[in-house]
């Protein structure tokens, strides 16, 4: 009965209205995923290892030899030349791209508002999928890289932001994972287009897809409202109220949500009246979520300096490290190469079946850190993720090649249960609306320097350990130490918040009685 009534009222809660406002924004995350693992399938192609005709070009090959033909050749090369450690420069050039983005955007859209920060994700993308597009050379797929990463790294700041103002309290969490689903859903579909689209020039149409959906994001975002939240914290209290009334639909009462915007806000028209700086500087200090135009918004040498946020920002911070220091992206953004000769099956085809895994499994344990907790979710999710690792090592060590495959699907899955969607939510029950912009900013910005080390010394480190002990594997016993500490950290430094009403109460400090 429980479970089927959280149903109903979670049926209730949402609106149609809500539903395209989510989907359209988390096609910014959608491309986050796709970029990040467009290079894995077609990597030996791009790179010229190895050159693979399909099937139609070699009819076509043959009927144009016995006959008068039109001879077409393509200006830009079907493939780049590239030995490991530059193709690993410019895999990971898309993570330095998402560190500056990371950064950048959350004071424009702590400044601006989230709408003209999402839409300015969909023009960087659009950018750097027609570079990639037609990079002819190492420095230009790079530059593309760097112009995707950026509105990746945006995208992946406010929009986590963004659903969290405009998603029903009591589903923020299931809402919050909506972020990485998209992300698995565009990483998905890229390994899927790169598994039949891996020869000759081909691969083009992979990273030409992109355009497409930045494109699709853009002219979405036109129909998408500013947050209600920024709206009420920034400008005018009743334009926000009128919007969320159209999000949550007609018949929906939002008196319980829109009560810290009457409290903490101020009507244009009042503040003439009440111009007290002493007061003004003063109000909502303990009470962090009713963020308003008296506290403004705080920079991120505000946040670590203020010994209010600190403990925040090291949560969030440590939890987005521990997102990508446990591993997956030696998985997302190296499985062909690397399970390559390791495998009884198609690296390639298991590539598609660890994405399709990891959706299924994030679209499962969407409901779940509503259920059991934030931080109950991601221990488990580092646990499993740490004696998955363990056990890839020894059964590649071992070559039980059956195991291997099995135990990257589970080292997938466990990812998927913590440690995927619950740090994208953190920042925003962590801290304050006045401080959430500066600290997804910084926690985000970490992730992108963590992905940058996984992507850029992950293979090097595995050829390196390979050479020098013999045999394959032995990567991921530093992941199992990896998941080890992240596990302590989140132990000891990552508070509850589930059930927990505001900031204060997450942090047990004195709330205001007023």
């Amino acid at each position: 009965m429980p479970a089927s009534s959280g149903l109903r009222q979670c049926i209730r809660d949402v609106s149609p209205y809500l539903i395209l406002l989510v989907t359209i924004s988390t096609l910014g995350p959608l491309q986050f995923g796709f970029h990040l693992a467009e290079l894995n399938a077609p990597q030996d192609v791009i790179s010229c290892r190895y050159k693979q005709q399909s099937l139609s070009s070699r009819l076509s090959s043959a009927l144009s030899s016995s006959g008068d033909t039109t001879t077409t050749s393509s200006a830009l090369p079907d493939c780049i030349p590239m030995d490991d450690a530059q193709f690993a420069v410019v895999s990971s050039m898309f993570t330095l791209g998402g560190l500056i983005g990371a950064l950048g955007s959350g004071p424009i859209a702590a400044a601006k508002g989230r709408l003209l920060a999402m839409r300015l994700t969909s023009l960087f993308y659009i950018v750097g999928s027609i570079v990639e597009t037609l990079g002819a050379s190492i420095a230009m797929m790079a530059a593309g890289r760097v112009f995707s990463g950026v509105g990746a790294g945006a995208a992946t700041v406010i929009v986590p932001i963004y659903i969290s103002e405009v998603a029903p309290p009591r589903e923020r969490g299931t809402f919050g994972a909506m972020t990485q689903v998209s992300i698995n859903v565009g990483i998905l579909a890229t390994q899927t287009m790169g598994y039949f689209l891996s020869y000759g020039s081909a691969w083009r149409w992979v990273l030409g897809a992109g355009i497409v959906v930045g494109a699709v994001q853009g002219f979405g975002l036109l129909l998408v409202p500013e947050s209600p939240a920024w709206l009420a914290a920034n400008e005018s209290v009743s334009h926000a109220k009128r919007i969320l009334q159209r999000i949550r639909g007609t018949h929906y009462d939002i008196g319980e949500e829109t009560a810290a915007w009457d409290d903490s806000a101020v009507a244009p028209e009042e503040e003439g009246l009440l111009d007290n700086p002493i007061a003004g500087s003063r109000r909502g200090s303990t009470n962090s979520k009713a963020g308003g135009k008296n506290n403004g918004h705080l920079g991120f040498l505000e946040v670590v300096k203020d010994p209010l946020y600190r403990p925040a920002l090291i949560a969030v911070v440590g939890v987005m490290c521990a997102q990508q220091l446990c591993g997956i992206n030696s998985i997302i953004m190296y499985s062909v190469s690397l399970l390559r000769d390791l495998l009884p099956i198609n690296s390639a085809l298991l590539t598609i079946m660890i994405s399709a895994i990891n959706l299924i499994t994030t679209v499962a344990c969407s409901p779940l850190p509503d259920k059991f907790g934030r931080k109950t979710c991601l221990l488990l999710s580092i646990c499993g993720q740490g004696v998955s690792a363990l056990a890839l090592a020894l059964s590649i060590l071992f070559e039980a090649k059956i195991l291997s495959a099995v135990t990257v699907l589970f080292f997938v899955a466990f990812f998927a249960v913590g440690l995927g969607p619950v740090p994208f939510i953190l920042a925003s029950e962590l801290v304050g609306q006045e401080a959430v912009g500066a600290t997804q900013s910084a926690c985000l910005g970490a992730n992108y320097i963590a992905t940058f080390l996984v992507a850029q010394f992950f293979p090097i480190i595995n050829v390196s350990l390979n050479e020098r002990f013999g045999g394959a594997g032995w990567v991921y016993f530093i992941f199992t130490a990896l998941a080890a500490l992240c596990g302590l950290f989140v132990f000891w430094r990552v508070p509850e918040t589930k059930g927990k009403k505001d900031v204060d109460e997450v942090w047990g400090r004195t709330r205001r009685l007023d």
